[in-house]
């Protein structure tokens, strides 16, 4: 197998916090707002001077985004989350789900006391699996930041509405627990129909009634962006009208830490867990394995100007590649990545200098991090409060070393 990529590039209201992209707000219809622009906060990357060039116009075709929802390490809303990154705050720590003291590896990213009190049906949930727990939490609380609440919902057309929410691992909690009641012996305890991949999305139609186009994609640590690009060729080709697209994995197991720690490609910094993954450094050695779900609801702009929708980001058009390389290892010069990056850009009708924030794949690992960034290598402690500051202007890209190469665009 190989490498395969993809990624987003979209573009936000000029004053929205999280700019990746900033067109003139002139450039969108009058009553599109961000509906965190009052919010005040850091801003990480700034307006680009450069004028947008010619792009899709119609608008059964533009894809916004009208609502975000996520499940993390540093808290379940979006705002606590944002605002704790700036911070430079770490949700990293040992493990205390299970005893990993005789591990290499004894730290990863857990989500700290969950609670989907309102979102999800305790009693007939009571079994679910954590990684599906996240998404229909991570989906319901996009869907209420988009204004689309189960009354609202009752009086649009379903059968335009669909979802697509990836995951590297599915329902891996329930599987591993499935082959120790095996070997117990104790069959009752086999859960394996709360595994399959597509039991997200397959929960939530049945919690949204929403007919469209439901399923997930698999393809490791691109699947959420694979999950986006998909979502908005069903918006632009008249299939759907809102798609709720994302992704969601809770793999933090002893199975998972064991796995990754086969391939060598987890941080063993112990004794320093918010510092273990730093990507581009000179020491790192892994990435650290975590758990968590984020959910967009994508819209074509007819259907959200038509309700009124306060619309954070345009989505602009994404790309997909493969390297046709090695299972987990990129090309050394990266090629792969780059041809995704400059396929991405000619689909959106971006050009290289306007772009403004990249959200590189950065594994901390030996060989990924070369072959993503070809400038030289930095040690992190020596930089103050260990933050890099950088103008490297490159789109959202995510790597899949065994899957391929997938960029998208969004702009403000």
């Amino acid at each position: 197998m190989a490498e395969i990529a993809s990624g987003s590039l979209m573009v936000f209201p000029s004053s929205h916090k999280a700019t990746l992209h900033t067109w003139p707000v002139s450039s969108f219809p009058p009553n599109i707002s961000s509906s965190r622009q009052k919010q005040s906060g850091q801003v990480r990357a700034m307006a680009s001077p450069i004028s947008a060039p010619k792009r899709e116009i119609d608008p059964k075709k533009r894809i916004v985004i009208t609502g975000m929802g996520l499940v993390s390490v540093l808290g379940n809303d979006v705002d606590t989350f944002y605002n704790k990154l700036l911070n430079g705050e770490s949700g990293i720590r040992r493990i205390d789900r299970f005893d990993a003291s005789d591990y290499p590896v004894q730290i990863a990213g857990q989500v700290p006391e969950f609670s989907a009190d309102g979102f999800i049906d305790r009693n007939r949930y009571q079994n679910l699996d954590d990684c599906w727990k996240f998404c229909l939490f991570a989906a319901k609380t996009a869907l209420q930041d988009a204004n689309l609440s189960p009354q609202v919902l009752k009086t649009l057309d379903r059968s335009k509405m669909g979802a697509v929410v990836g995951s590297g691992a599915g329902g891996i909690k329930t599987l591993y627990n499935a082959m120790d009641a095996l070997l117990k012996q104790d069959y009752s305890k086999v859960l394996t129909s709360y595994y399959p991949n597509n039991m997200g999305p397959a929960l939530l139609a049945i919690e949204t009634g929403f007919t469209g186009p439901i399923y997930s994609i698999s393809t490791a640590c691109a699947s959420s962006n694979y999950c986006l690009y998909a979502a908005a060729n069903h918006i632009i080709k008249g299939e759907a009208e809102v798609m709720v697209a994302g992704g969601t994995d809770s793999g933090v197991i002893p199975s998972g830490i064991c796995g990754f720690m086969a391939c060598k490609a987890l941080s063993s910094r112990n004794d320093e867990p918010q510092k273990a993954s730093r990507p581009w450094d000179k020491g790192r050695d892994g990435f650290v394995l975590s758990e968590g779900s984020g959910v967009l609801v994508m819209e074509s702009l007819e259907h959200a100007t038509k309700r009124g929708a306060n619309i954070i980001a345009e989505y602009l058009g994404g790309a997909i590649s493969c390297d046709a390389h090695h299972l987990t290892d990129p090309r050394s010069d990266g090629s792969g990545v780059a041809a995704c990056i400059s396929k991405s850009l000619k689909i959106a009708g971006v050009s290289p200098e306007e772009v403004n924030y990249v959200n590189a794949h950065a594994t901390s690992t030996r060989v990924g991090d070369l072959a993503e960034n070809l400038e030289p290598e930095v040690t992190i402690d020596t930089i103050p409060n260990g933050k890099i500051k950088h103008d490297v202007n490159v789109v959202r890209t995510e790597p899949i070393r065994a899957m391929g190469d997938m960029v998208s665009i969004f702009t403000p």
